[in-house]
């Protein structure tokens, strides 16, 4: 990792994994979006977080996942958690359809979201990854967190949100 992470208090002991939190999302999808990202490494961490004018969910959950395993200075073991089936779903199940039919979907059509996957596969290769799914807005702390700091980045952008009309 590097310099800028703070210690953690009540740590467990240091191991070679980093393990990552990510989250993304709009609102409105689409919309303002932002992301969020915590690593944490040897008993110390790392946020990381930005937004988007006009983007998706799915963008920003990508965003997330790319940028934190982008953070990494050099190839890791890697627990990376997110609450995007979409993600997790994507980059061990469909990628590998997708790269043998040049970027098709199982329709024929071109895949959604083509160069954040590009950019995830491509930074993805560096690491040994185990990627987890957590129910969002369960409990899981680091979930949460990384929940706060997509919309607060969000939040920074300053963009209102449309009125609903009654």
């Amino acid at each position: 990792m590097d310099e800028d992470m703070a210690p953690v208090e009540n740590a467990p002991p240091a191991t070679d994994m980093v393990e990552i939190w990510t989250d993304g999302g709009c609102k409105p999808n689409p919309g303002p979006g932002g992301w969020g990202a915590l690593l944490c490494y040897r008993g110390q961490e790392r946020e990381l977080s930005g937004g988007e004018a006009e983007t998706t969910n799915n963008r920003m959950e990508l965003t997330a996942a790319a940028e934190a395993l982008e953070a990494l200075k050099r190839p890791c073991r890697v627990v990376l958690h997110t609450d995007s089936e979409y993600v997790r779903n994507g980059i061990t199940r469909w990628s590998t359809g997708w790269v043998r039919r040049k970027w098709r979907n199982a329709s024929g059509d071109p895949v959604a979201n083509m160069d954040l996957w590009r950019r995830l596969l491509d930074v993805s290769a560096k690491h040994e990854i185990e990627w987890k799914w957590v129910r969002g807005h369960s409990g899981d702390v680091n979930n949460e967190r990384v929940d706060q700091m997509a919309t607060a980045a969000r939040d920074a952008l300053g963009i209102p949100y449309p009125k609903r009309g009654k």
